[in-house]
């Protein structure tokens, strides 16, 4: 197969995330409104070209007052800073469907290399004949290493908001013409 350009299916994609808050429980996050496009032969992926760009602006933790919190200046700076990019630089097979995608995360202006673990599954013939791939990554960044320093330290020791962000990104692409 040849390099070609998939394009993202929002409609089977979802971009999230989780943080530890006052050292009990996780608050649990996503994106509602994000971009994607990978150019890749599907059958040699370690020359494949990943690029994901997410709105700030549209960050969701299902509550208004924290998802404002998490765009005000304390945070996401989102009227400054209105998106979050990941850049690929490399992919390494680990495994028949599992890779590691390494590649420069930039969040509020500050850019700093990241590593995915990858599920690539596909390609595979959707039943109006599109070809699909799609990908399940995950990493654990923190996020003081791009300047969301916000915190409270809490009475009985330990802090509000955890500085580890797990993340969890299931994307599906259509292979273009």
């Amino acid at each position: 197969m040849a390099t070609t350009t998939w394009a993202l299916d929002t409609a089977h994609s979802h971009i999230s995330f989780s943080v530890r808050h006052m050292m009990i429980s996780n608050v649990r996050g996503s994106f509602k409104t994000f971009e994607a496009q990978v150019t890749a032969d599907p059958t040699d992926l370690t020359d494949a070209k990943v690029s994901v760009k997410m709105d700030t602006k549209s960050i969701d933790t299902a509550n208004e007052d924290r998802d404002n919190h998490l765009r005000s200046g304390d945070f996401f700076e989102a009227d400054t800073y209105p998106t979050i990019e990941f850049v690929s630089d490399s992919v390494k097979k680990l495994s028949e469907n599992t890779h590691t995608l390494k590649g420069q995360l930039t969040i509020k202006g500050v850019t700093r290399p990241i590593e995915l673990t990858c599920e690539i599954e596909g390609p595979a013939k959707d039943p109006w004949g599109n070809e699909r791939i799609g990908v399940a990554a995950t990493s654990t960044i923190n996020r003081s290493d791009f300047g969301l320093t916000y915190n409270a330290v809490l009475e009985t020791g330990g802090v509000l908001v955890g500085d580890a962000i797990k993340l969890n990104i299931e994307l599906e692409f259509v292979k273009q013409a």
